[in-house]
This record gives structure tokens, C-alpha cells and sequence, in this order.
């Protein structure tokens, strides 16, 4: 793309790749639940809540693929070579345990998705069944075709606005959430807000950016590191701009499509509180019909299967780079055996956690809310990453982004804290 060219509607397909996969892969069912849960128990109240984060996203995570592609490296590699081998055995430690529980609670609500179209299915079949498909995929398709797959399941978020289509939403009362923000002293208020930015700001999305902008540098001949090839700076930065402005503003329009959806047709019913994903589409049934309900099953089975890969690969991206092991899914499987064996044990982990009779929507929340917590000390670390010009010379980010680096970060942190302190004195 020629810089200050209004780009045609092919470039642009080719244009949107990490950003719109990362963005997609927001909506995991982990995102799902949470969004519905929040439209079900305080109905268009927390929707302001992602008309915040959009700018919030936006910055963090064109920091990330700034950091990736000006470096070459990947976020735990930078940590690696700039920070103490504590924080970095830290960061990566809490990264993957945050992974593996979404990787579980995903997968448990694929499944559930999966039994209310298919009743007969046994439950711990099909999660072994997505499993080997999600970490199958990555281990042994080839890295531009497999990254094509992605981009082709984001197509699976569209049925969150054609659910919406299909029931009666109060737009008034929908605007009013959006600028209205209605604080509240509750434990379950601030559990609810910390798991909106926890799953809406999760640090996978932070690792696998930067990932695959690193992998871009070594698979497309033209693509180069910014530190060795500044001139091309300005083209891959507005690439950068445009791809995650889009992918982030899809991930949020779609969490909107789920909230209001649930708010409409959830809030006020005799469904008081979701004890499962599969009841979240089931509870749609009666009210907005069977398609609307079948919609939202395969909703998402779709985002299961294009967020585990996500999930999985950004854990092997940082445990492989802090270990200094060949990384990367454009390297052949013999090539780097520890990352792709990664994926694999963290995918099992994540299918075998299945097992423990949790509350799949429990699991689904909490595991947003952990990832809200371990964010907060990566938010830091990313924005002092972006910043220090020994790490990314003179591609240091502008003062407009640290600002809303730093705000994204404070906004993360007094959620989370406020949810610590609702929990122990609530």
C-alpha cells in the first residue's frame, strides 16, 4: 500500500491479516459468555464498557505489532534480551496458566455448543474432537494456508449481528448504556466490569499480534524489521493502523451484537442467572426463536475454533522465545519441536481440565477475569517496551499513543482492583 492512497477494496482484504485475526479471536466463547452473562444480569447497563475499550484495544495492541515488527522479535524474546530473567519467567508463567484455563473453558463451551444442535454427541467426545482439530491445524497445515483458515472463520462473528436481527432491542435504552456509565458498589458490578476488560484487553491478543507480525518479517521476501530496513517504516506502520483499527472495531461491534442481544431477550425473564454456555443459546430458544438460537450455537463453535489456535500459539510464541527454542508456524514441525509441542500439550491440558465439574460459564468469566488481572503488570511492561529506544530505536511510539497506553493500563488496573476489593470486603 502506497502511503496516503486510499486503499481499494482487494488491497484492503489483503491488507487485514494479525489485526483482524486477533481481533476476531477476541470473540472467543470465553467473550461470549461474558458478554451474554453481562446482557443477561444487568441488561444494556455495561455497554459503555466497549465503547471504552475500542480506543483502549486499539492502542495496545498496535503497540504489540509495532514492537514485533520494528524488532523482529516477539514480546517474551524483547523481555528476554532487555529485562531481568525474573520478570520474564513471570510474565510467561502467568501468560500460559491464563491460557490454559481458556483454553479448557473454550473448548468445554464449543462442546456444549455443539450437543445442543447435536444432542447425542457425548460431551467429552467432541471436546477431543476440537482439540485435535484446533492443534492439528497449526502443527501440520501450511503456515499461509492455515493463517487463510483464520481469516475465513472470522466470518463465523457475522452471526452475533444476524442473532440481533431476529429480537426486539429497545435502541433507547441500548444508546443510553453506551454514554451513560451507572457505577455500582457490587461485588458482581465490578466482577462483571473486570471481566468485560479481560476478555475485551486479554494478553494473548498482546502476544500473538506481535507474533505474527514477527512471522510476516520472515516469510514475505519484502518485510523486513524496521530496525534494518527504516524505509519501510511508514508503509508497514499504517498498514499496522488500518488493520488493527478494523479488526478491533469488528471485535467490539460483535461484543455490542452479543450484549444487546442477551439484554433484549435474557434481562427481565425468568432467566436469572446462566449456568452454561449451552444454556445462554438454549435460553434463546422460547424467546427470539430457533434460528436465533442456532445462530448463536454455531457462533460459537466458529470462534472456538478460531480463537484455541490463538490461544495455544500465542503460549508456545512466549514460553519459545524465553527459552530461546526455534519458534514460529511457518518453520516445519521438525524444525521447531518444543513450540509446536507446546501448542499440543496446552491444547490437551486445556481438553483434559474438562473434566472437572466446573460451571462452564464459571470457568468462562473467571477465566476473563484472570486474564484482566495478568494484563495489568504486561500493559506496564509493553508501554515502558515501547517507549525505551534501545529496544525500538527511533520507532519509539508517539506521545498521543502513551497516553492512551498509560490510560488503557490505569483503566485495567482500577477494574481489577476494584473486583479485589468488592471481593473481600463484599
Amino acid at each position: 500500500m502506497t502511503t496516503g492512497v486510499k486503499p481499494s477494496k482487494l488491497q484492503l482484504l489483503k491488507i487485514l491479516g494479525p489485526g483482524l485475526v486477533t481481533g476476531a479471536a477476541d470473540d472467543d466463547p470465553s467473550g461470549i459468555a461474558t458478554y451474554s452473562q453481562a446482557g443477561a444480569q444487568f441488561g444494556f447497563q455495561l455497554g459503555w464498557s466497549l465503547l471504552l475499550t475500542y480506543p483502549l484495544m486499539v492502542v495496545i495492541q498496535a503497540i504489540s505489532a509495532r514492537i514485533g515488527r520494528t524488532t523482529g522479535l516477539g514480546i517474551a524474546a524483547n523481555v528476554r534480551r532487555h529485562y531481568p530473567k525474573w520478570l520474564l519467567h513471570g510474565l510467561v508463567a502467568a501468560l500460559v496458566f491464563a491460557n490454559i484455563c481458556n483454553i479448557g473453558a473454550d473448548l468445554g463451551a464449543m462442546a456444549e455448543a455443539t450437543r445442543l444442535l447435536l444432542p447425542p454427541a457425548p460431551a467429552w467426545v467432541l471436546v477431543g474432537v476440537f482439540a485435535i482439530i484446533c492443534a492439528g491445524g497449526q502443527i501440520f497445515m501450511h503456515h499461509k494456508r492455515y493463517v487463510g483458515i483464520l481469516k475465513w472463520l472470522t466470518l463465523s462473528l457475522f452471526a452475533y449481528f444476524a442473532v440481533l436481527c431476529v429480537v426486539h432491542v429497545e435502541w433507547s435504552q441500548f444508546l443510553l448504556g453506551l454514554v451513560w456509565p451507572r457505577p455500582s458498589a457490587r461485588k458482581e458490578f465490578w466482577l462483571m466490569v473486570a471481566a468485560i476488560l479481560g476478555t475485551t484487553i486479554s494478553p494473548y491478543l498482546f502476544f500473538w499480534q506481535a507474533g505474527q507480525e514477527v512471522e510476516d518479517t520472515k516469510t514475505e521476501p519484502i518485510r523486513k524489521p524496521l530496525l534494518r530496513r527504516p524505509a519501510q517504516a511508514a508503509d508497514a506502520l499504517s498498514r499496522i493502523r488500518l488493520d488493527t483499527l478494523v479488526g478491533m472495531a469488528i471485535s467490539n461491534l460483535v461484543a455490542l451484537a452479543i450484549m444487546a442481544t442477551a439484554a433484549a431477550t435474557l434481562h427481565g425473564s425468568a432467566v436469572k442467572e446462566i449456568e452454561s454456555a449451552a444454556q445462554a443459546a438454549e435460553a434463546l430458544r422460547p424467546l427470539a426463536g430457533s434460528f436465533a438460537f442456532a445462530l448463536f450455537s454455531i457462533g460459537i463453535i466458529g470462534t472456538g475454533l478460531l480463537s484455541v489456535p490463538v490461544l495455544a500459539g500465542s503460549a508456545a510464541y512466549a514460553l519459545g522465545e524465553a527459552r530461546r527454542w526455534p519458534v514460529g508456524l511457518a518453520r516445519q514441525p521438525k524444525q521447531a519441536k518444543a513450540f509446536y509441542g507446546t501448542i499440543a500439550v496446552a491444547t490437551l491440558i486445556g481438553a483434559i481440565a474438562n473434566v472437572l465439574k466446573v460451571s462452564p460459564i464459571k470457568a468462562l468469566v473467571w477465566s476473563a477475569v484472570l486474564n484482566a488481572i495478568a494484563a495489568v503488570p504486561i500493559m506496564v511492561l509493553l508501554m515502558q517496551m515501547a517507549t525505551n529506544a534501545s529496544v525500538m530505536g527511533r520507532f519509539t511510539i508517539s506521545r498521543r499513543s502513551r497516553v492512551v497506553g498509560w490510560i488503557a493500563t490505569l483503566i485495567m488496573g482500577t477494574a481489577s482492583l476494584g473486583f479485589i476489593i468488592s471481593l473481600a470486603f463484599g
